[in-house]
């Protein structure tokens, strides 16, 4: 019974998930740095610029991995948005309720949620700015770490597109299929998985960069119909849209919890 609760509590933090993506990672790593790839030539000249510098795209993948995975999405703690970093000016503005939806309570934690946050059923919190649930990290993507999550997807594309390609530096001609197999079967397989993640993280990095850039979350993507401060509104309108630069902006230079209710109320009071 102990051991059986402690597969659960493991499966429940996500230790089995960072464990397998850590060691996936270093096991491809290692096969493209012992197979005859243009990183092995490298070495054998004794020009350590490109491995070196492909190690560390490595580790700084695997860090920024951790940092998405373990950090603080956005939790909704409190039962109030006053004590929200850099937003007591906002709060003291009294914004109009008779203009702006009314925050509900959530059903699950029984907290008032701010404007944008979603309760995860998963992470058992309501989230801020919630996002996604994200299985490949184990943990929400919310407001203080959604730019992070992005900034990992590009670290890890480039990461593997650059494995990609010395994968197929290595693969040697053999006078026979079996041969072939036999000489090349860890690259291939390295090929499959490094291909596959590939494909995934340029989709992600895509979808996450073009609603970034409308400031929309992919749960308000999906589920518009069915959000109370989105379903009254058009089809095409975004109240949170501030237009491309200022939404980039926003997102990747601005560290802060935003008021939303606050930029609710502005675009729905004088809309452009």
């Amino acid at each position: 019974m102990k051991c059986i609760n402690m597969v659960q509590n493991m499966f429940r933090t996500g230790f089995f998930v960072r464990a397998t993506h850590t060691l996936i990672t270093w096991v491809i790593t290692l096969i493209l740095f012992l197979h005859n790839t243009d990183l092995r030539k490298c070495e054998e000249r004794g020009e350590l610029l490109l491995p070196v510098l492909f190690f560390l795209l490595v580790v700084l993948s695997v860090l920024l991995y951790y940092a998405v995975s373990l950090m603080d999405p956005g939790f909704v703690l409190t039962d109030t948005v006053k004590g929200v970093q850099g937003a007591d000016e906002e709060t003291e503005m009294m914004i109009p309720q008779s203009s702006t939806p009314r925050l509900r309570r959530c059903g699950y934690c029984l907290l008032q949620q701010p404007m944008r946050a979603k309760h995860c059923k998963t992470c058992k919190h309501c989230v801020r700015r919630f996002d996604h649930h994200c299985p490949w990290i184990e943990n929400c993507v919310g407001e203080r770490n959604h730019r992070w999550f992005v900034i990992y997807l590009l670290v890890q594309l480039l990461a593997l597109l650059w494995a990609l390609h010395i994968a197929l530096s290595g693969i040697s001609p053999s006078i026979t299929w079996q041969q072939w197999f036999r000489a090349n079967g860890l690259l291939l397989a390295s090929l499959g998985f490094v291909g596959v993640f590939s494909v995934v993280s340029m989709v992600l990095l895509g979808c996450h960069l073009y609603l970034v850039s409308i400031n929309c979350t992919t749960w308000e993507f999906m589920s518009r119909h069915r959000i109370s401060y989105l379903k009254n509104t058009g089809n095409e309108e975004n109240p949170f849209d501030r237009g491309v630069f200022c939404n980039l902006w926003d997102f990747f230079c601005i560290c802060r919890v935003v008021v939303w209710e606050h930029v609710y109320h502005k675009r729905t009071s004088n809309p452009v």
